[in-house]
């Protein structure tokens, strides 16, 4: 059995024990209208094959828009000779080139566009991260190698817009506006016209910007706290649960209540916050995990009240399923392995609007899946 748990503020450790954990794929109804656990086969078929001898690498971020497309951002630069035979002089073998960073696939499979890399007017990222698309369409890119400490923001067909931050060397520091530390994932609230941006694999805050200006709005760190730069050592699941963030700040996303959930990656858990930064608890998964942590990434679920989280595990190699009220673990997805619907290094996960899951696997995986709901 695996644990998870919530610790509401400021109150005491919820420790909850997963039951009835899913180890394979079964199909559950949704029925009068409140969700049932959510079950998911994979699709061994999605995708279809890059054209033009392309090969994809790996997966830094994925998002899905308003139009349900499916877009990933991966990284060229971390191909291998062996992976780019045909690109060799002289070629070595049939396969392959280096497909553009950004690539963009429908339900189907097919891949309808693609584009990125370095151009005028902007710095693209040194290894490519965070892709989120927002309700106008707008692209943003983050990155997190060595420099990038800064965002983009371009029009769906690649065309430059605007970005935050700029690159540097500088060392971490966490109540500075005018630089990042390389970011790894943001969400834009549309109504309010603010990007939220976890921030990073240097700095360990939370930190919003306009998202039409660019203008810096406010920042926070783990329990609403101002952010901490010290380094507070490795995870150590016997210990009081950190006060700080550690390094990954992996993810944040709104849920349609409101809430802002951010990944603390390395210390196995979620916090969660109003819009202002105030903390109002954290759910922890599988916190004897050590290595690079429990909670990578992760989808809510698309019915109406968002009842579960569907968390990307790259350490397990799992997904686990999580209720949103109390973190209690109540199905899992997946396992660590090379064959269709397992994982290594599983880095991201996306919903489609009908609850579909896509993820992207990092280190030597570089590969995408499609995970469908079973009803």
């Amino acid at each position: 059995m695996h644990s998870a748990g919530i610790r509401p503020a400021p109150a005491i450790l919820l420790v909850s024990i997963a039951i009835g954990i899913a180890s394979s794929v079964v199909s559950t109804a949704w029925t009068a209208g409140v969700p049932e656990t959510p079950r998911f086969k994979v699709d061994p078929f999605w995708p279809k094959e890059l054209p033009n001898n392309w090969i994809m690498g790996q997966v830094g971020g994925m998002a899905v828009d308003r139009h349900d497309h499916i877009w990933v951002l991966q990284r060229p630069s971390l191909d291998t000779v062996d992976e780019l035979g045909a690109a060799q002089t002289p070629p070595e073998s049939q396969c392959c080139f280096a497909a553009p960073p950004v690539l963009v696939f429908d339900a189907q499979g097919n891949l309808l566009q693609s584009w990125g890399g370095p151009g005028e007017g902007f710095d693209w990222p040194k290894r490519e991260h965070g892709i989120y698309v927002d309700n106008d369409d707008n692209v943003w890119i983050s990155g997190a190698g060595a420099g990038d400490r800064h965002i983009l923001k371009f029009k769906n067909d690649g065309h430059f817009l605007m970005q935050i931050g700029h690159p540097s060397a500088d060392a971490a520091n966490s109540m500075r506006t005018d630089i990042l530390g390389l970011p790894a994932g943001m969400e834009v609230d549309a109504e309010a016209r603010e990007i939220y941006i976890a921030d990073g694999y240097l700095n360990k805050r939370v930190v919003v910007y306009d998202s039409d200006k660019g203008t810096f709005k406010r920042l926070w760190g783990a329990y609403g706290n101002p952010p901490n730069d010290v380094d507070p050592g490795a995870y150590n699941p016997a210990a009081p649960p950190g006060q700080q963030f550690r390094n990954p700040v992996h993810c944040v996303h709104i849920s349609r209540d409101g809430l802002v959930y951010v990944c603390d990656r390395m210390n196995d858990r979620m916090q969660v916050f109003t819009k202002q930064g105030k903390f109002v608890k954290e759910l922890f998964v599988r916190p004897q995990t050590l290595g690079r942590g429990s909670i990578w990434q992760f989808a809510f679920s698309t019915d109406e009240n968002q009842k579960f989280l569907l968390v990307a595990d790259g350490e397990n190699n799992v997904i686990w399923t999580l209720r949103r009220d109390d973190g209690t673990v109540v199905g899992q997805t997946g396992h660590n392995g090379r064959n269709a619907g397992q994982f290594h290094w599983v880095h991201q996960i996306v919903s489609d609007l009908q609850g579909n899951l896509y993820t992207g696997e990092v280190d030597t995986g570089k590969r995408i899946q499609r995970f469908v709901l079973q009803h």
